[in-house]
């Protein structure tokens, strides 16, 4: 399989991730980065062995085939755009857009010119998140009826050196963490049809907790308390709780109830972690330990804590479905349909009302055991 050249633009802290991660997965190249800041680009491309170049020049380099777009994601959608109009396919950083007319604007400007546009998050084909969907499609707990998650802290400004922008429209626990958790309902039960809200912003503004503006009051204006109930086209009603208000909790990340039992699914933010199914007694237990290879430890978190990460491989799979003429499972109705209930749940919120979904889209293919393998250099 010839490999695809692949460009890089923006050289924050997640282009570090990509960089690491893409020479693991056949099909694709990492060739060139770029960044507005040169000097990020070129620290980037000397840590890396490949070339820096300025946004324009990579955007119109004949090696250059798929775009990565780590920009922050009030520049997504025009950025994006650009990367179109060169000529070039698209993956971009969740979100993907901000506002629905953006993904639609985006998606007829793709089909227009055949270039593909796939966005992260890609955490759902984790091998967990896999064996989560093995269950519900082989009927393990019977049909999907309801479900909570839960994504809930005190927020970043007590590690983050610079969190305002977490704290600005935008952004917020639903636009910032929501990609991870609403995109894997949706490969787990199928698309929603409608949502509702309550919102708030608890605090009107953080205090930085390190680093060099450490003290420094920062405004809220965004809502950073979110409790939202989620209707599936199948008829489940999922309870959504996203906050950065709160000390602590003691809910799982997200929970499932089938008419013949539950099941507790890890982490949609990260690529590892253990399924746990009800028995008949409706005891939790884990699942056996699968073979996928998207679920394997293979970086060290903190001290001691071992995870699985295999970010890259959303883009991993868009290039080799380029190659290989096939539908990507990071795909763009799939964003714009996750972006479209994000926008609704803050809708709802701030006018107290339900709001039905306008878009729809289909679950991504699993992601087997052999999939995956296949995505990987041998």
């Amino acid at each position: 399989m010839s490999n695809l050249g692949v460009g890089i633009i923006g050289c924050g802290s997640i282009s570090t991730t990509y960089l690491k991660f893409a020479p693991l997965f056949r099909g694709l190249e990492v060739r060139a980065v770029a960044d507005i800041n040169m000097s990020a680009a070129q620290s980037r491309a000397e840590e890396n062995d490949i070339r820096a170049e300025t946004v324009d020049d990579l955007l119109a380099a004949d090696d250059i085939d798929v775009v990565v777009n780590l920009t922050i994601p009030e520049a997504h959608f025009d950025l994006t755009k650009r990367i179109l109009e060169a000529g070039k396919h698209a993956y971009s950083e969740k979100p993907l857009v901000l506002t629905l007319d953006q993904g639609e604007a985006l998606r007829d400007l793709a089909e227009s010119k055949g270039l593909r546009v796939g966005s992260a998050p890609d955490t759902f084909l984790g091998g967990p998140h896999q064996q989560a969907r093995a269950v519900i499609d082989d009927g393990q707990i019977g049909r999907v009826i309801g479900g909570t998650c839960h994504v809930m802290s005190r927020g970043m400004e007590h590690w983050h050196p610079n969190p305002d922008f977490f704290f600005q429209p935008g952004a917020g626990p639903i636009l910032d963490l929501g990609p991870y958790y609403i995109t894997n309902l949706i490969q787990l039960i199928g698309p929603v049809k409608a949502v509702c809200a309550m919102t708030a912003a608890s605090f009107p503004t953080r205090t930085i907790g390190n680093g060099d503006r450490e003290g420094e009051e920062i405004p809220v204006n965004t809502p950073t308390n979110i409790h939202a109930l989620l209707e599936f086209e199948n008829g489940a009603i999922v309870t959504l709780g996203a906050s950065w208000d709160i000390r602590a909790h003691t809910h799982p990340n997200m929970e499932l109830y089938g008419t013949e039992g539950t099941m507790q699914v890890p982490d949609p933010n990260f690529f590892g972690g253990d399924v746990m199914v009800s028995d008949q007694a409706g005891d939790l237990h884990p699942l056996p330990g699968s073979e996928h290879p998207f679920g394997v430890p293979n970086e060290i978190h903190g001290e001691d804590r071992l995870l699985a990460n295999y970010r890259t491989a959303g883009l991993a799979d868009m290039v080799q479905a380029i190659l290989e003429g096939r539908s990507h499972r990071c795909n763009i109705d799939l964003a714009i349909h996750a972006v479209d209930v994000m926008t609704s749940i803050l809708d709802a919120g701030e006018h107290r009302r339900w709001v039905e979904t306008s878009t729809t889209c289909t679950r991504p293919d699993p992601l087997t055991e052999n999939d995956a393998r296949l995505l990987l250099v041998p």
